[in-house]
């Protein structure tokens, strides 16, 4: 009897997580699909390591954080742009897109000085 209850309200709790989405501006549905491939080439990256081995332990790290550090970046574009997020209402969606691609500039600057 319980996990009849759990599975309504797990299958309840998926369908409204999926109709909340489906009401997402498709601005941000392309940052989300970035961030999943950001974090996707990391694990890629992370299970080659672990099949292969780390010999070049620099260049392992650098693809590895500039992957995580992109997607923490995206998150933080997503954030500002979304129109529901009080916080950044006055911050124009130009202006989030160029702290977004200044950061990544920096952090991957800083991946290159990293590698050597």
């Amino acid at each position: 009897m319980a996990r009849s209850s759990t599975s309504k309200d797990a299958q309840d709790l998926f369908h409204s997580l999926r109709s909340a989405y489906l009401a997402t501006p498709t601005n941000l549905k392309i940052i989300d699909l970035y961030v999943c491939f950001a974090v996707f080439t990391a694990l890629i990256q992370v299970a080659y390591m672990s099949l292969v081995g780390s010999f070049p332990f620099n260049s392992f790290l650098s693809g590895v954080l500039s992957c995580i550090g992109t997607a923490v970046l995206a998150v933080c574009l997503r954030i500002q742009v979304n129109k529901e997020n009080k916080e950044f209402k006055d911050l124009a969606p130009e202006r989030a897109f160029a702290d977004f691609f200044l950061c990544n500039l920096v952090l991957h600057l800083v991946i290159i000085n990293f590698l050597g």
